[in-house]
């Protein structure tokens, strides 16, 4: 569905923040959410799934503290326009897809610039009792720059954290976000990459396979989705890595196949939730995209009935009138 702007069918942009526009840049990007009509919504705002007290662990309180406003939730699919954007930063990558607009995001409470307990005891535990308050505050700046889309500055912070401070997963799932706001997908998987190694989560699997995706790599998104869909972490996480999954397919032109992902998923329920919502608006998108305007109408309308400012939904089945 990808988080806050761009064009062309087959890409997509990522993540921004409510005041900015997006800038454009070399090469296409993934999973982003639309403000208007086109555009996949990003993954990278999802930060994690909102777990129980007495369940989380150091890098799943970290994410609440930083993500807790979901200030990026991933959107729908849409039209992909084929013209070269930037968000933050120069795309390290040619040819790959890029990804469509991103819709605006409300900005983010401040955050404290106490870090979270269990983060700091992480941080003791990776690099000792003396480096650890340093490292302490340098990472709640990191985590202000990064809430302020101050992203170069968090990433300056974030890549000296990393190196000092390898093992810390809270560090490492933070400067990954950053870099997949920046557009730098490789640098990205890597660091959420690590994120997975040290804590074993499968909160990051949407993030690492809209990187892949804009990268072109669809076999790595394929892999991600089998096992993100074998694991079924939640619902919601299950519901992004299908969007992704299904935006994967319809980069390769496969629409058919993108229709029958997203129809899998159970979608006839009475109370819908964002992301079922999500995957509604990304059903209709392609439904439209595949020429079935009267289903692509009925899809939206159905998302309209549901909450009518979700993104341009209302718009969209207006205009398909």
């Amino acid at each position: 569905m990808p988080p806050p702007d761009r064009k062309r069918q087959g890409d997509r942009k990522p993540a921004r923040n409510p005041a900015k526009k997006a800038v454009r840049e070399p090469a296409r990007k993934p999973i982003p959410e639309p403000p208007r009509r086109k555009g996949w919504g990003s993954v990278a705002r999802k930060g994690g799934r909102v777990v129980k007290e007495d369940k989380e662990t150091a890098s799943e309180v970290w994410r609440k503290a930083v993500t807790r406003a979901r200030e990026h939730p991933p959107t729908p699919p849409g039209e992909w326009d084929r013209e070269e954007w930037i968000d933050e930063g120069p795309v390290e990558r040619q040819g790959a897809p890029k990804p469509a607009r991103r819709a605006a995001a409300p900005r983010p409470a401040q955050r404290p610039s106490k870090l979270p307990a269990k983060v700091s005891e992480e941080l003791t535990k990776v690099s000792g009792s003396r480096r650890a308050p340093r490292l302490e505050q340098r990472l709640a700046d990191a985590t202000r720059a990064y809430d302020r889309d101050r992203y170069p500055e968090a990433r300056r912070m974030l890549r000296q954290l990393s190196d000092e401070a390898p093992a810390a997963a809270a560090v490492r799932e933070l400067h990954g976000l950053t870099l997949y706001r920046m557009g730098k997908w490789a640098d990205a998987i890597k660091e959420l990459q690590a994120f997975t190694s040290l804590t074993g989560s499968y909160d990051q699997h949407p993030t690492l396979a809209d990187c892949y995706r804009a990268l072109g790599r669809h076999a790595q998104v394929e892999a991600l989705w089998d096992e993100l869909r074998q694991a079924s972490p939640s619902a919601e996480l299950v519901a992004e890595g299908r969007i992704v999954a299904a935006g994967s397919l319809a980069d390769q032109n496969d629409l058919a196949g993108a229709i029958r992902l997203l129809e899998r998923s159970k979608l006839d329920v009475r109370r819908p939730r964002e992301h079922h919502l999500r995957q509604w608006y990304a059903l209709a998108d392609l439904y439209e995209r595949a020429g079935d305007v009267p289903t692509a109408r009925q899809w939206f309308l159905r998302v309209v009935a549901a909450d009518r400012n979700f993104f341009d939904a209302a718009e969209r089945a207006q205009g398909l009138a």
